[in-house]
């Protein structure tokens, strides 16, 4: 067991945060907080009891949220305790140390920026994020949020990473009045917990997965269509190839760039992603910011060590204040949780409810409901061919279902079949959702001579209890007209 004063020297804190989650499973970030524990090295039989006051998070951080209560206990007990004004003078340094690392990190990132004005004076409005705000107001270098983040055996490929990021729910930080959007990036534990976020939470969780299966992953900083800003990742192969990444969506691009300077009449590549500029990228340990004369990415060239295309940051600069373990970066990361979730009772759940509510509908409409549990059964195929090619991009097993289809229904008989997908497991908001469109309606309100309807769900669950939930309506029937 490690002694007192070797403890004392471990910095990293106790990161609590604190999540509500209301009747319909909607969850709000409450407050996040950062406990300096070393306080039980100097109490008696390593016990203590003390609370802390939480504070709210976004425009709200200086709003207290409410008191927590907490309880330490190091076991085994310390042989010997250390005096309390010994872990004060540690503190006390630690707490000078970060602020002057702070000050010459700030120091040095203002003249990197004015040597980055001084290329062009366009560079001014480029999107170029040194340094951004997390949930408590707190302005963080950018690449203390992106780690290297092993996924043990829940994630099994960069792609099945991908998957697992998009299902975490895209919504914007809420802001109070008009105006532009508030900008909050979150630490990737208080993502997690929360279950959802903004593009930037996503992009530098992503970011942190690629570079775990060993990839060379950069987070981009840049606009989309119309100028909005957005995040999204970026790979380098061994080959030069560029491969941009959506982290809300997988979906995957390959870049290749347009040359400026070839002949009119050359063939030219055309934009297949949905990116229009890039201001910088980063990642753990890098920050470049393009210098290109265009910041347009179907001109960009993305070679990090060409000085004259991309200026970078020094990475003992950075090094000085996000590496992992220093005070002034963000603690490490806790593993990814593996889901709690039953998958077959949790699909089975939410397709008796889809079945209640779609006979409930048809009783509405004076229509009987006659169950068919064998197109039920055949329609599993469906969906799990569906997640399959959302990890894989390959489609598969189409052709086994439609010929299985085809034997289920009879000559003279019409199949119709609506699948969706949902990033939640609430039936009736899921069937409200349906109904909007009118293929599905015309599925669920099926009129003619021996109706037969069939619903089938699939819930595939992934670490942190993210769901995929696919959800198929089908009827097939002899036509009366």
């Amino acid at each position: 067991m490690l002694d007192s004063t070797t403890m004392l020297s471990m910095c990293d804190p106790v990161h609590f945060v604190l999540i509500k989650t209301d009747t319909s499973s909607e969850t709000t970030l409450v407050s996040s907080y950062f406990l300096d524990w070393r306080r039980v090295l100097s109490s008696p039989s390593s016990k203590t009891c003390f609370a802390v006051e939480l504070m709210g998070v976004g425009s709200e951080c200086k709003v207290p949220a409410g008191v927590l209560t907490v309880s330490l206990e190091l076991y085994p007990p310390l042989p010997e305790t250390l005096n309390s004004d010994i872990i004060s003078t540690q503190k006390s340094l630690e707490r000078r140390r970060t602020a002057e690392k702070e000050r010459l990190f700030l120091v040095y990132a203002k003249q990197w920026w004015r040597e980055f004005l001084e290329i062009r004076p366009s560079h001014q409005s480029k999107l170029v994020k040194i340094f951004a705000q997390d949930e408590n107001g707190v302005n963080r270098v950018a690449c203390s949020y992106v780690r290297v983040v092993r996924a043990s055996r829940l994630l099994e490929s960069p792609r099945q990473a991908a998957r697992f990021v998009s299902l975490l729910a895209h919504e914007r930080v809420p802001v109070v009045g008009g105006g532009a959007k508030q900008e909050q990036w979150c630490s990737l534990m208080a993502f997690l917990c929360r279950g959802k976020g903004d593009c930037e939470d996503h992009a530098t969780l992503l970011c942190s997965l690629l570079l775990g299966f060993g990839l060379d992953a950069y987070v981009c900083v840049g606009t989309k269509a119309k100028g909005v800003p957005h995040t999204w990742v970026l790979t380098r192969g061994t080959d030069g190839s560029i491969t941009f990444w959506e982290s809300l969506t997988a979906h995957r691009y390959l870049h290749r760039a347009i040359d400026p300077d070839a002949p009119p009449l050359s063939p030219q590549p055309k934009p297949s992603s949905p990116y229009r500029t890039v201001g910088c990228v980063f990642n753990q340990h890098s920050f470049l910011a393009n210098c290109q004369p265009s910041d347009a990415v179907e001109l960009c060239v993305f070679d990090f060590q060409n000085p004259s295309r991309w200026k970078a940051m020094s990475e003992e600069a950075l090094k000085s204040v996000c590496a992992p373990g220093s005070t002034a970066s963000l603690p490490p990361v806790p593993p990814l949780c593996a889901p709690s979730l039953d998958p077959v009772a949790a699909s089975n759940q939410l397709e008796l409810e889809m079945r209640y509510l779609v006979s409930e509908h048809r009783k509405d409409l004076d229509l009987a409901t006659v169950w068919d549990d064998h197109l039920s059964y055949l329609l599993s195929s469906a969906l799990s061919a569906y997640e399959m090619e959302r990890c894989t991009g390959v489609s598969c097993g189409n052709e086994e279902f439609q010929d299985a289809v085809r034997r289920a229904v009879p000559d003279g008989h019409t199949f119709k079949g609506f699948p969706i997908h949902f990033l939640h497991r609430n039936a009736r908001r899921a069937f409200a959702t349906c109904l909007r469109s009118s293929f599905c309606e015309e599925v669920v309100s099926c009129r003619g001579d021996h109706v037969r309807l069939a619903v089938r769900v699939r819930v595939f669950v992934y670490p942190e209890n993210a769901c995929a939930v696919w959800l198929m309506f089908a009827c097939k029937y002899r036509s009366v007209l």
